[in-house]
């Protein structure tokens, strides 16, 4: 496991698409969704976790505190794992 990877758990159903944390992502980890939220929004979500450095950008620019960023660590649970990856996929 990957001790420089980060996780982003993004709440799609408060996102509403407004691309700053896109914007100021420095590393395009990020992109929109191609489902909808309840909203009717693209959501945000990570597509390069590979690619995240952990700067928090996303985090402190999203105006609807819908992401949340968690360092890797042997400790990481599957379960955890097992979320990112299914938000990662939608």
């Amino acid at each position: 496991m990957d001790r420089n990877m980060f996780i982003l758990k993004i709440n799609p159903e408060r996102c509403k698409a407004c691309g700053l944390c896109l914007h100021f992502c420095p590393t395009g980890a990020l992109a929109y969704s191609e489902e909808f939220n309840v909203a009717g929004y693209h959501p945000v979500r990570q597509v390069a976790p590979e690619k995240c450095t952990g700067c928090r950008q996303c985090v402190l620019m999203c105006p609807d505190v819908a992401i949340e960023i968690f360092k890797v660590t042997e400790e990481t649970t599957a379960e955890e794992l097992a979320s990112s990856e299914e938000a990662k996929a939608k």
